[in-house]
């Protein structure tokens, strides 16, 4: 029995060190779910402005095609 008890107390010992390991590390896996929102608020809003300013490049190309400009 002896042997069977240095085992589970082992385990049990490396149960709580992955415990302890998961808990300290939290803050920063938090920190880094949020940052990663923030990551992706941003990027949307640079696509949905990249968009915006295509269309406006668009229609000024739009409206340089449409003149009547003299060639010599």
């Amino acid at each position: 029995m002896d042997g069977i008890e240095k085992e589970c107390s082992a385990l049990g010992g490396l149960f709580q060190l992955i415990m302890n390991d998961m808990k300290a590390s939290y803050p920063t896996w938090e920190d880094f779910v949020t940052k990663g929102a923030k990551l992706q608020s941003q990027l949307r809003t640079t696509i949905l402005v990249t968009g915006a300013f295509l269309d406006a490049f668009q229609k000024v190309a739009d409206m340089a095609t449409g003149t009547r400009g003299k060639s010599s």
